[in-house]
């Protein structure tokens, strides 16, 4: 064949057919700017939910969270299924998803507060309908599990709030004073700011983007459907419990490859407590595993992020622009406002 024929070929065949691009995870660096649901005020009402796991024997910390939200001169409307059992779960599905459509749909909700994670808020995904949350949205709040429900807001073009949860509570605040402190703050519109103690495993530097992420399990099982997050100019956080390292490494490999890190700006990480211990040790500390599976990547990462899974659990809003300063010695992360 000619190289006038072969050319001549590959002309029409872009003609008729279009450029056809082969495209990953990551293949823009456009960041949309989210719409920001109103901060709270006296008088406003705040429903409590259980899109996961079971409430079993957790009344009192329900109970806690109601007088807490009162105290803030809020008002709080519990879901009608919020203490069913239906297995693992807080009510069968249709229950769990009753619940959060009606909380998304009410005009005069102003937060959804999560009472607590587990697992179970993936099954009820696609159960739900924006059309009303658009024209009234509302603060959703919640980790863990929650991770797949804040995944889906910001895909809808929405802020959210990674935050304590109604089980978060216990008989004596005062051990977490940091987190409901934040948590207040962000949900009144507070600024911000956060400094880091340092780590000698930072990757110094300073970056800004929206502040995506959540739980990594989460995260991971996001990939591939049309709720797994765009991370392209982006600042990624991630915290974990109870994995082993190799585990982790498995999750961060995944969505390593399916271009997760190509284009995002600096990650920030929070606490990966409670890590298993396998029969054959990994070897070395899981910040250094981390930096392992980012080596190539020159954006900033920032280590001891309180927040996640323990109880110095500090707000975080999903889908805002922060600046991210990592130095050896500390960190900042800064919330514009």
């Amino acid at each position: 064949m000619s190289k006038i024929t072969l050319f001549t070929i590959l002309l029409c065949a872009n003609f008729f057919c279009g450029n056809i691009t082969i495209t990953a995870q990551n293949n823009t660096t456009k960041t949309t700017t989210l719409m920001r649901p109103p901060y709270l005020k006296a008088g406003d009402t705040v429903a409590i939910v259980a899109p996961s796991g079971v409430l079993r024997n957790r009344t009192s910390e329900v109970e806690q969270a109601k007088n807490l939200l009162k105290s803030w001169g809020l008002h709080a409307v519990v879901g009608k299924n919020v203490f069913n059992q239906n297995n693992h779960f807080a009510g069968t599905d249709a229950e769990r998803a009753e619940d959060l459509q009606k909380a998304m749909d009410d005009s005069k909700i102003s937060a959804i507060w999560c009472a607590r994670g587990g697992y179970g808020t993936v099954r009820i995904l696609d159960k739900l309908n924006y059309s009303k949350f658009k024209k009234n949205p509302k603060w959703v709040i919640g980790y863990s599990d929650i991770t797949a429900l804040h995944n889906q807001v910001h895909n809808e073009g929405f802020e959210s709030l990674h935050a304590m949860m109604c089980t978060s509570l216990q008989d004596d605040n005062s051990t977490i004073s940091e987190t409901i402190s934040t948590f207040k703050d962000a949900l009144f519109g507070k600024p911000l700011a956060y400094t880091l103690e340092g780590s000698k495993y930072n990757k110094t530097g300073t970056t800004s983007g929206q502040l995506v992420g959540g739980n990594l399990t989460i995260l991971h099982t996001m990939l591939g459907s049309k709720t797994s997050i765009e991370t392209s100019g982006k600042i990624l956080f991630i915290e974990e419990i109870g994995e082993y390292e190799y585990h982790i490494d498995r999750m961060l490999q995944s969505l390593k490859r399916a271009g997760y890190f190509e284009n995002c700006k600096g990650v920030l990480v929070g606490d990966i407590t409670k890590v298993r211990r396998n029969t054959t040790a990994w070897g070395v500390p899981v910040q250094q595993l981390i930096l392992d599976v980012l080596a190539e990547y020159n954006f900033p990462i920032a280590f001891n992020m309180p927040a996640g899974h323990e109880k110095d659990n500090r707000a975080l809003i999903l889908g805002r622009m922060v600046e991210l300063v990592v130095e050896k010695e500390k960190s900042k992360v800064i919330f514009q406002n």
